[in-house]
């Protein structure tokens, strides 16, 4: 049992889950070998409590770090910002500079808040909507959070939640008078979300506008018409979209302006910093309520963001991750067909991913964890793309996952048990309760 698991078995009698992050639960990935914990990473490598080195050919810092781990020039300009002092009486000077860039980069906008991690920003997003409209009601389409508001949707039912995140989520603790605030529609039915608007007084439409498959020609246009037409709010939750595919938010791709947009995980490369930005008439409502955290004001998180974006800049590196997704696709499905194994394309080219079309989808994502590790690969059915992934490195990943498929194409043939393959306990496909 490595340095890693061992802790991972002392988190787990002291922190509720073992954790502060689902995705980063060792049962997500190898239950009972995921090395759990780092000591140190940088690039695309990762080393553990063992001083095992990993090559990250997974969700690197679950989308956070773009240009890489440890990036010297934003890892830089965070050490000078510590060096003067963090937090003080007085504000720090750079949460206006980034304020400004993001608004430059999003001209539809005027005004910004920040927060610390996306959770928040979308809260803060649904406070300010509500406040502006006068209204309660939200319709919802994609991932946005933990907190009350959007928990709610399983008041309905469980499985209202599972379309758009993960099964299994409870809403236990969230207050039953929410019950009936949230509606979830399907990503590409207009129909759906029209019958909602017509139903409901919705104080926002928030989704997120690209996971998995591409917006249907018109579909952003006339829910954005929609909105306009019904004083509703349009937000665009771009927390994990954001700086992908374009400098800035992938809304911008499709040329459709939201009334606000959050941004998070890559802004800051791994610094904590989040951004709710929206139009002047909209943002203004926050003058209306009550956001406000004493933590949101220090100064790392604003200084990584323009640092972070600087370099961004410099790199085109949305350009660069792109292509590389692109490149990694192409070859999944190179091998896929090669090995005559059915499986679903997830995700934009930044965010790749795949789905096996099995019933022991579950046992296979598994196996390819169990037998990458033994390469010291850190590696499953998803690789979010950063500066760091280079062909060299990818073209070894390739060449190890070959024989991986090679038995899986096995296993649908009947020649191989699924069951048999697995050390240990198959990968938790959604939440469940961790004793």
């Amino acid at each position: 049992m490595n340095t890693g698991r061992k802790l991972w078995r002392r988190a787990k009698n002291i922190i509720p889950g073992g954790n502060m992050l689902l995705s980063k639960r060792s049962e997500m990935f190898l239950p009972e070998y995921w090395p759990s914990y780092f000591s140190k990473a940088k690039g695309c490598y990762v080393w553990d409590l063992d001083n095992i080195k990993y090559k990250d050919i997974s969700i690197m810092g679950i989308g956070t770090n773009i240009l890489g781990y440890g990036n010297r020039k934003v890892d830089e300009a965070v050490k000078k910002t510590i060096a003067k002092g963090n937090m003080s009486t007085l504000n720090c000077p750079e949460e206006v500079l980034l304020a400004e860039k993001l608004v430059e980069l999003h001209p539809w906008s005027q005004k910004v808040r920040f927060a610390r991690s996306g959770g928040e920003a979308n809260a803060i997003a649904i406070r300010i909507a509500r406040a502006a409209t006068g209204r309660d009601d939200i319709a919802i389409c994609g991932y946005h959070g933990w907190h009350d508001w959007y928990l709610a949707t399983n008041l309905e039912g469980e499985s209202q939640l599972e379309p758009h995140l993960l099964p299994g989520l409870e809403p236990n603790g969230v207050p039953k008078g929410l019950k009936g605030t949230v509606h979830p529609f399907e990503f590409n039915n207009f129909s759906q979300i029209q019958k909602i608007v017509a139903n409901k007084k919705l104080a926002a439409i928030k989704m997120e506008v690209q996971r998995n498959d591409p917006p249907q020609k018109g579909f952003l246009e006339s829910i954005r018409n929609l909105c306009s037409k019904n004083g509703i709010v349009l937000i665009f939750d771009e927390c994990t979209s954001g700086f992908r595919e374009t400098y800035g938010g992938i809304h911008k791709k499709f040329e459709v302006q939201p009334d606000i947009a959050m941004f998070g995980k890559a802004l800051g490369n791994g610094y904590a910093i989040t951004a709710v930005v929206g139009r002047e008439e909209i943002m203004d409502a926050v003058q209306k309520t009550f956001i406000s955290s004493t933590f949101w004001t220090e100064r790392i998180g604003p200084t990584a963001a323009l640092k972070t974006l600087e370099v961004m800049q410099e790199l085109r590196s949305w350009e660069m991750i792109t292509e590389t997704g692109v490149f990694i696709k192409s070859r999944w499905k190179q091998m896929f067909d090669s090995y005559k194994i059915k499986y679903k394309d997830t995700g934009i080219a930044a965010l790749a991913g795949f789905a096996f079309e099995s019933k022991n989808n579950l046992f296979y994502k598994t196996y390819i964890t169990q037998e990458m590790l033994k390469k010291n690969y850190l590696a499953a059915n998803s690789i979010y793309v950063s500066i760091s992934h280079k062909k060299k490195i990818l073209n070894r990943y390739f060449d190890e996952l070959d024989g991986i498929l090679q038995n899986i194409s096995k296993c649908e043939k009947g020649e191989l048990v699924p069951e048999n393959m697995i050390k240990g306990d198959v990968c938790h496909g959604g939440f469940k309760r961790l004793n």
